[in-house]
């Protein structure tokens, strides 16, 4: 039988950057990980070229931007490590990056910069690496951690469970960290989709199907007036329903059964637009609009009403300050959403009542982590759930390191 200090299952941004910190300080560390491809989360981030991290992140208000049933267990992770800390690791790699918007930063070139940093972490800290290999069966004794693998039975003194949630199956996505997590008895908090795309139903759609590929800036915001949530971002129109930056930030707070709201024109004040428009124009409404937005957008809803079909100069004063008025707060309840399938991440998971938001080790499991996306912290999007990643990472491997010394 095998032994190790440390096993880490789970070769994503969490597990390697938690297992090359680790090895790093001079723990025997294994990787374990079921897929084929390393890390294809971050390979297919931020469209090919993963949006590792944010600079506006405030490791001080961590509720800014992370949600979750306690936002600040963060805090303690993201405090000692930065976004700081991250850029200057790939400064040292001579890794070229940007920043797109937002504090934003990007790879110049391809999110393999990234695995293959994670890779050399793990290669300076001689870090052994099983993939693929499933994991049949783990049990705790005297000895710490037994685990039934492809490649047979290892033992560890600590287990780190760096497993992700249920978003994108098709790469590997499973429910393995949350079945651990209930061996040992630790709650979890009922996962769902986050980052993900908004659906309507089909008929209620119909006006606005055709409008798929249509992208625009929107103010767009859910909850009530002392929860509300509201971001101002891209909407992008899809045939199924709304997709983009804004909406799926929104879909992160957003609760089923209730409405979204969004401002097609957050820079424009319609109503004196349109009603200066009807003093001076002979334009159809739809013609008229077409000038505060897209084309196909103002067709959309000129058509949806005989008092908007005509033109602007022969308008009611009463219908024009309709359709600006549901323009600026357009308000539709979605049927669901794309799902895991479509998902970026997933909210929920293991209870953060049950870690330590020091060492990120089960409170009554001793030897037993949880870190990255496993756990119910969920970051907007924007390079905020990447740098969980490494915060919780770095956290569990300095921790690992200095409670296996005091044994």
């Amino acid at each position: 039988m095998q032994q190790f200090d440390a096993v880490v299952i789970g070769a994503g941004a969490a597990g390697l950057f938690c297992a090359g910190v680790a090895g790093q300080r001079g723990l025997k560390v294994l990787v374990i990980d079921h897929a084929a491809k390393v890390a294809e989360k971050i390979r297919i981030s931020g469209g090919g070229r993963c949006n590792f991290t944010n600079r506006d992140l405030d490791p001080r208000q961590p509720h800014k931007h992370f949600l979750g049933e306690n936002p600040n267990f963060c805090r303690s992770a993201l405090s000692r490590y930065t976004p700081a800390d991250f850029i200057a690791l790939l400064q040292r790699d001579g890794i070229p990056f940007h920043e797109k918007h937002k504090g934003q930063l990007f790879c110049d070139r391809s999110a393999d910069d990234i695995i293959q940093l994670l890779l050399r972490e793990c290669e300076q800290g001689g870090v052994t690496r099983w993939q693929p290999c499933g994991v049949q069966a783990v049990r705790h004794g005297a000895a710490g951690y037994e685990l039934d693998t492809d490649q047979g039975t290892v033992q560890s003194r600590a287990l780190v469970i760096a497993t992700g949630g249920l978003s994108i199956p098709k790469i590997g996505a499973t429910d393995f960290g949350y079945r651990i997590a209930r061996q040992f008895g630790l709650k979890i908090v009922e996962p769902r989709p986050a980052l993900v795309p908004l659906t309507f139903d089909g008929t209620a759609w119909a006006p606005y199907a055709g409008l798929a590929g249509l992208a625009l800036p929107v103010q767009i915001e859910t909850g009530s007036k002392k929860e509300r949530m509201a971001f101002l971002e891209d909407l992008l129109f899809t045939h199924r329903g709304l997709s983009g930056p804004g909406v799926l930030q929104i879909s992160s707070y957003w609760k089923p059964g209730t409405p979204i709201r969004i401002n097609l024109a957050p820079e424009q004040d319609l109503a004196t637009r349109l009603a200066e428009a009807k003093l001076h124009s002979r334009k159809l409404i739809a013609n008229e609009l077409a000038t505060l937005l897209p084309a196909r957008l103002a067709e959309a809803w000129a058509s949806q009403d005989p008092a908007w079909q005509r033109p602007v100069n022969e308008a009611a004063d009463k219908a024009l300050a309709v359709l600006a008025q549901r323009l600026s707060a357009w308000e539709l309840t979605p049927t669901g959403t794309e799902g895991y399938a479509k998902a970026e991440v997933t909210a929920g998971g293991v209870d953060t009542r049950e870690l330590s938001s020091q060492t990120l080790e089960a409170q009554k499991q001793p030897g037993l982590y949880f870190i990255g996306e496993v756990v119910d912290v969920t970051g907007w999007l924007g390079g905020y759930n990447f740098q969980w990643a490494w915060s919780s990472g770095h956290a569990c491997g300095v921790a690992m390191d200095q409670a296996l010394r005091a044994d």
